[in-house]
């Protein structure tokens, strides 16, 4: 599949995966910040932003995808650096291509399966809810979507997936169809048996319980030069809640990893 992605400077590649509903613009700012040392690529995955939409949703597929991009860009390997779902991907590729992986970069999440997460459903719920035929104004969106999700912030991330069909309509740019078919895959564990000998970061916010102390055997036994860094004041969007404490844990690593 062709991926749409956003490119910025010049060196060694790193390729940012975002999570689930996000888009690369979530990740521009920090794109660009690390433009200044890195070539930074950053994929609309398939179902999401402007790449395109398929039926098929999941770990293997999401991988094979980032390599068919790097063949495009004619690159023999990158860093990979992926959130929550996008961090799913990165181990992914990272087992699957280890080859074609100079460092990995897991930003709050782990291998296993994870339970369905409550704010998740509800968010595609509150999106495929959405009448566009009726609805023309993002405002009108917004108030009916903080009748399921509170959360302002999360809210303005998902605001962020609107985009004008036509001059007069407006639509989400997911595909919520083949996302919620296929959304258990999404949560499903990665499994195999499969190393990779790289350098290794996993990152987690300190407010943020999608990694755990008994994921960390797991992690090393697939992962076995892994280290795992904590940034203070925030939750499971770490690079949003507390950017300068993530970027200082991730410039570290890269800088020492050389």
């Amino acid at each position: 599949m062709k991926l749409f992605c956003r490119k910025f400077g010049n060196g060694q590649p790193i390729f940012i995966l975002h999570g689930l509903f996000g888009l690369s613009d979530n990740w521009v700012s920090i794109g660009k910040l690390l433009s200044e040392n890195y070539q930074v690529i950053i994929p609309d995955l398939r179902n999401h932003g402007q790449s395109p939409h398929s039926s098929i949703f999941n770990y293997d597929a999401m991988a094979g995808d980032i390599i068919e991009l790097m063949d495009d860009l004619e690159l023999s390997s990158t860093i990979v650096m992926g959130h929550s779902m996008g961090g799913k991907v990165a181990i992914q590729f990272a087992l699957l291509y280890p080859e074609r992986t100079e460092k990995l970069i897991v930003v709050d999440m782990s291998m296993r399966q994870y339970e369905e997460r409550q704010l998740q459903l509800e968010i595609i719920k509150a999106m495929m809810a959405i009448d566009f035929a009726k609805i023309d104004a993002r405002s009108e969106i917004s108030e009916l979507l903080k009748q399921s999700i509170s959360d302002e912030k999360v809210r303005l991330f998902i605001m962020k997936n609107l985009y004008r069909v036509t001059r007069t309509h407006l639509g989400w740019r997911p595909d919520l169809q083949s996302i919620y078919q296929n959304i258990d895959y999404v949560f499903e564990a990665i499994s195999g048996d499969t190393v990779f000998e790289g350098p290794s970061l996993f990152i987690h916010g300190d407010d943020s319980d999608y990694v755990l102390e008994s994921d960390i055997a797991q992690i090393h036994h697939h992962f076995p030069h892994a280290v795992f860094k904590v940034v203070p004041d925030a939750g499971h969007w770490v690079h949003a809640d507390n950017p300068e404490g993530f970027l200082k844990e991730v410039i570290a690593f890269l800088e020492t990893n050389k």
